[in-house]
């Protein structure tokens, strides 16, 4: 492998979601300031994030459904009106 191309500092890191708390391990690079004690009774480097697959409303099911033909219904007659052809 070629030197100085690849990360140095690859170590294992919490994740830790924010609004349910929910905590996973994996590797990164990703800097970060604290640290914490995992489940395993280790410290790692702690990186916050404010959605993981346990929040996200595509995963939860809690997605919320826009009426995207109203919006572009909306469109539609917003600029029909301003546009006359001659």
């Amino acid at each position: 492998m070629k030197k100085g191309i690849h990360p140095e500092n690859y170590r294992f890191v919490v994740f830790r979601d924010m609004s349910t708390n929910f905590e996973f391990l994996t590797r990164s690079c990703v800097p970060t300031r604290e640290t914490t004690i995992y489940k395993d009774g280790k410290e790692y480097p702690l990186y916050k994030l404010e959605i993981s697959s346990l929040s996200h409303p595509f995963y939860t099911g809690k997605m919320k459904f826009v009426d995207t033909a109203g919006r572009v219904d909306k469109f539609l007659n917003k600029y029909k009106k301003g546009s006359k052809k001659a």
